[in-house]
This record gives C-alpha cells, structure tokens and sequence, in this order.
C-alpha cells in the first residue's frame, strides 16, 4: 500500500468503478479504501456512485497528499527524508500495525487462495481417477462380455 500519494494536476482521475462493470469489491479492497479514504462519505460516493475524482478534488478530499509530475515527488521524498525512514528498522512493523485490519484480509485471501487451490487440485484429482475407472470398466467389456 502506498503510504503516500500524489497526482499529476493535468490528466487521471481516482474512482472505484467496478459498480460500473458489476465487479464486487472484495473485503481486502474495501478495507484498503476503508482505511486510504478520509472521508466516510466519500468513500460511500466513490463505491456506491462511481464518481471520479480530477487532482484538485482528490486534494480536497484527501485521497492524495499533493499535485504534480515526477519532479515534485522526487521533493516530496526529500523534504519528508522517506528514503531514511526505513533505517531504524521498525518502518515496516509500524505500517502493519497501522494497516493491521487490511493485513488481516489480505492473510485471509491467501488462505482462501490456498484453499480454493487444494481444491481444485482435489477436484482434478477425482475427474482422473473417475476417468480411470470408465476406461478400465470399456476395457474389461470390450471383450464382448456384459457386465450385467
């Protein structure tokens, strides 16, 4: 997840359009939104009304940090020094414990992934093993004899 965000004044836009193609927004995403969007209402508009936000209004309603092209966040990084934060070692334990309700999801996902896996593995498993036993049986009544 991004801990910062900035957006070229000039072209894009933010949105949550999967209203738009019947997408669901899944828990992990939600909770990734839930925690980026300030705004409780603007997350409602952005999921439920899929409005698109130009950069002066993404600043307004806090989904980025600031404007312009590569030659303003390359400032920004310096003026926040974001290249040393990561040298006391604990940059990375303070954002799980920031993010902990979307780290949680995101766990979920990768067991539910896991899961669906090992079952399609089972599934793959039993179509073989069913088709083994269909070609054993059209063998063994190949030889004219019914089975019956």
């Amino acid at each position: 997840m991004h801990d910062y965000r900035l957006m070229n004044p000039h072209r894009g836009f933010l949105c949550l359009n999967e209203l738009d193609f019947g997408a669901p927004l899944k828990a992990p995403m939600a909770s990734v939104f839930r925690q980026k969007v300030p705004n409780p209402n603007t997350f409602r508009t952005m999921v439920l009304e899929s409005k698109r936000y130009g950069a002066l209004e993404g600043l307004k309603e806090g989904l980025v940090d600031g404007l312009g092209g590569m030659e303003e966040v390359v400032v920004f990084v310096k003026e926040m020094a974001l290249l040393d934060r990561g040298k006391t070692g604990v940059y990375w334990r303070l954002k799980q414990e920031m993010w902990r309700e979307t780290v949680g999801y995101l766990d979920q996902v990768a067991e539910g992934e896991r899961r669906w896996e090992k079952e399609m593995e089972d599934y793959s498993r039993r179509q073989e093993e069913e088709k083994r036993r269909v070609e054993d049986w059209e063998r063994q009544s190949s030889d004219g004899r019914s089975k019956l």
